[in-house]
Order: C-alpha cells, then sequence, then structure tokens
C-alpha cells in the first residue's frame, strides 16, 4: 500500500512540474514566440494544442476530455489495488502523471500548452507531460516484452525438465 501512495505522490509531483513549466512557457514564450536553444536543432516555442498526439481529434475537447479521464481513473486504480513490479509501477507512474498534466490544460482551457520544438525532423511540438506518457508507454512495452520472453523462458526450462524426468523414470 505505502508503494502505491508513493506511486500517486510521484505522479501528482510530475504534474506540478508540468503546469510549473507551462505556466512559464505561457508567461515568457508566449509575447516571444520562441527562443533558440540549440540552433537548427532545439527551440522552445509557444504553441496551443486543441487535438492529442500530433493534433488528433483537434477540436474535439468533450471527447478527449472524456476518453482522458476514464482511462486515467483506470490507471489511477492499477497502480492503487494492483501488485506490479518496479518497471511497470514506474511505466504507469509517469502515464499518470503526464496524463493529468495535459488533461488539466484541456480542462481549464481548451487546450494545451506545448513548448518542446525539434528542428532537425518534422515532429510535433511536445511537452513535459508528453515525455511522462511517452517514457511510460515506452517503458511499459519493454517491460511486457522482457516479462513474456522470462515466462517463455520459464515454461520452456519446465517442458524440458519434465521430459527429462519422464525419459529417466
Amino acid at each position: 500500500m505505502i508503494v502505491s501512495i508513493v506511486s500517486v505522490l510521484v505522479a501528482a509531483i510530475l504534474v506540478v512540474v508540468d503546469q510549473l513549466i507551462k505556466h512559464w512557457a505561457t508567461v515568457v514564450l508566449q509575447p516571444l514566440g520562441a527562443i533558440t536553444v540549440l540552433p537548427g536543432i532545439l527551440e522552445l516555442r509557444y504553441y496551443l494544442n486543441d487535438g492529442m498526439a500530433f493534433s488528433m481529434l483537434a477540436g474535439k475537447q468533450m471527447l478527449l476530455i472524456g476518453v482522458t479521464s476514464v482511462m486515467l481513473i483506470c490507471v489511477l486504480l492499477l497502480l492503487l489495488l494492483r501488485k506490479m513490479g518496479m518497471w511497470e509501477r514506474i511505466s504507469w507512474t509517469l502515464i499518470l502523471g503526464g496524463g493529468i498534466g495535459n488533461l488539466i490544460d484541456r480542462f481549464l482551457n481548451g487546450v494545451v500548452v506545448d513548448y518542446i520544438n525539434v528542428l532537425f525532423v518534422n515532429f510535433a511540438v511536445f511537452n513535459f507531460a508528453d515525455i511522462c506518457i511517452t517514457t511510460g508507454v515506452i517503458l511499459l512495452m519493454l517491460w511486457i516484452f522482457y516479462d513474456s520472453f522470462q515466462k517463455d523462458k520459464a515454461e520452456k526450462a519446465a517442458k524440458q525438465q519434465k521430459e527429462a524426468s519422464d525419459g529417466t523414470a
């Protein structure tokens, strides 16, 4: 139970960090438009996104708020009620924190504040919450592949052991 509470507290800290950075972006970047960090590579650019990843479902705020809310409640319940390993817990914690950060923007403003613009590829402008969500999903996928591999390996070993014991009997 303590681990579950720590996960929720870490997610809350991620939300606070996300909201503080977005506030900074609104106060500092909005009047300027953009600040070059690494010429030709990275800039901080104030951008309002009314969709989700790559502006999908733009203008569908109620749908995005509803679906995101249901999904985040499920993630919260997973973190509170399900026993899980460290990497799975870290993954869901990142997804929860990032998801709530963007949900707050969507709910209060109808748009999400984005500000990280990678210049050397044609990519969407994104934010800290997006990084948390993406990192969480990648870690979760890696954990699922690893867990599946470990289970397959254990099943093969058990099968070989059974065959060896059946052959000697």
